[in-house]
């Protein structure tokens, strides 16, 4: 049973997921298909890459993926298809795929030609994203659906800066807890730290944190705390509680780890 995966920003109460669903299934009536999450925020290609980055893999090899965020088509941004690590995904060419490879590429990616309406459309995902998946979910070969791309647009991530004892990073993404995940890897932090006392600053001086939870309760409840969590990223969070509303914290709230 093939499956096809849906990533958007429509809401669940919207008519388009239903809408989507019953495209698939009239291309591909035996496809399984599964809601990673209907809830990103509109047109953050930013939060769409990082929710597909980090759950794709899990899938079965042989999966497709849509993406509809910010999905209209334009002469720079096209509608495409493409192969990664035995995936396939299915969506627009408009830096969120460029940021779910980062410095990697596609094995084989083309400019989606075969089901494109002949007449203008505002709904790609009906009309071209879910005719693809189930052509692809259908064991149809990849390189049918139209003309080779050459390369992915690309959106360069938001990354950390450092220097020898400083690493100054911020929020790249609130969770469903309103934990804040940041931009800083585990990898970075031990690299920069060697070892050394630290200190975690939150929005300003005001806040601190001088140590990594390795769980949530280590910390008592309502107690500022932090965690490089499953993804391998520092978390800033409060132990039963929620870090972004109260600290104001967003996207791009600054995060500095300071190293003694």
């Amino acid at each position: 049973m093939a499956i096809i995966t849906l990533t958007t920003d429509w809401r669940n109460d919207d008519f388009y997921k239903g809408s989507v669903t019953g495209a698939i299934l009239s291309g591909c009536n035996d496809a399984r298909i599964v809601d990673i999450t209907h809830q990103v925020s509109p047109f953050s290609s930013t939060q769409a890459a990082f929710i597909l980055k980090n759950v794709f893999s899990h899938y079965p090899k042989g999966s497709v993926h849509i993406l509809d965020v910010n999905s209209e088509a334009s002469e720079q941004h096209k509608h495409i298809a493409f192969k990664y690590r035995d995936h396939y995904f299915v969506g627009t060419d408009n830096g969120s795929f460029g940021l779910l490879l980062i410095d990697d590429n596609p094995e084989e990616a083309v400019i989606i030609e075969k089901f494109v309406p002949d007449t203008c459309f505002t709904f790609p995902a009906l009309y071209v994203f879910a005719p693809t998946a189930a052509y692809l979910a259908s064991g149809k070969s990849l390189n049918e659906l139209g003309s080779p791309l050459s390369g992915l647009n690309k959106q360069m991530p938001l990354l950390a800066s450092i220097n020898d004892s400083v690493i100054a990073g911020s929020v790249i993404y609130i969770d469903s807890y309103q934990n804040a995940i940041t931009n800083i890897s585990g990898e970075l932090f031990e690299k920069i730290g060697k070892g050394r006392p630290f200190e975690i600053l939150v929005q300003s001086y005001h806040y601190k944190i001088n140590r990594i939870n390795t769980t949530y309760n280590e910390t008592s409840d309502g107690e500022l705390l932090a965690i490089f969590n499953s993804v391998g990223l520092l978390e800033i969070a409060i132990n039963r509680g929620n870090v972004a509303e109260l600290l104001n914290i967003g996207l791009h709230s600054n995060v500095r780890v300071k190293f003694h």
